[in-house]
């Protein structure tokens, strides 16, 4: 049965902001089950890549931000200022939630990943977790963030995987297919909202497909990282020009 939150039309965003309009309220607490809190560490890698040896003043967007875990952690490992973006209201609604004083350099703008409603080259560095798999066109997702991303600025993309090694995707998505219905039914009552990630990973390029994309899009010291075998991807890459 096709997954009532995904579709390959342009009906696919407002399918996917209701998604998330629902995971909103324990999506933190879910990611913290669902990888046993490794996405933290994952995120942590994300930002330390975006940001290690950067100027005081860096600016850095995170992109597709949901809940802001990568946008405080930019701005609390030396970013001067982190914006983060999402088109999901309820998913800033719980960001701002967590703003505290102490992140005054912390500033979330509801925003569409395709048209971002910033000037060129307005970053330092861009990140994306978990974000890029969602949007309907990730050519274009990948353009917008290079038009806002300075020259020598570093774009940083961690996503679901998809491992090299057949026994280690095997094994992964067997553990999808149990798990993610699982943690639907017990979170919301909807085993279709975590049977999402399966089905969007269908036509997903995953780590392999990035780095290509990033190739053809002229940027440079590209890089791919494959936390716990692959089943994560992490891409890096820096603009040119």
């Amino acid at each position: 049965m096709p997954n009532k939150f995904l579709s390959q039309d342009p009906q696919r965003a407002p399918q996917v902001e209701q998604l998330f309009t629902q995971l909103a309220p324990r999506y933190d607490l879910a990611n913290d089950i669902q990888s046993l809190g490794l996405h933290r560490l994952w995120k942590r890698r994300v930002v330390r890549l975006a940001l290690d040896g950067a100027p005081a003043n860096t600016r850095v967007l995170d992109l597709c931000c949901g809940t802001g875990d990568m946008t405080f952690k930019a701005r609390r490992q030396g970013a001067a200022l982190a914006v983060g973006v999402d088109f999901a209201q309820a998913m800033l609604d719980v960001a701002q939630q967590r703003r505290d004083a102490a992140d005054a350099g912390v500033t979330f703008v509801h925003g569409d990943a395709l048209r971002l409603p910033f000037a060129d080259r307005s970053f330092d560095a861009v990140t994306i977790g978990y974000g890029l798999r969602n949007v309907a066109d990730i050519e274009q997702c990948l353009r917008e963030m290079l038009r806002v991303l300075r020259p020598g600025g570093r774009l940083v993309i961690l996503d679901f995987g998809k491992p090299s090694n057949r026994l280690v995707r095997a094994l992964y998505a067997g553990y999808l297919r149990v798990a993610l219905p699982v943690m639907g039914w017990l979170f919301h009552r909807d085993p279709q909202t975590y049977l999402y990630i399966i089905e969007s990973l269908r036509t997903f390029p995953a780590q392999r497909g990035i780095e290509a994309m990033m190739r053809r899009a002229g940027m440079a010291n590209v890089r791919v990282f494959e936390p716990l075998m692959g089943t994560m991807g992490i891409n890096y890459g820096e603009r040119t020009i």
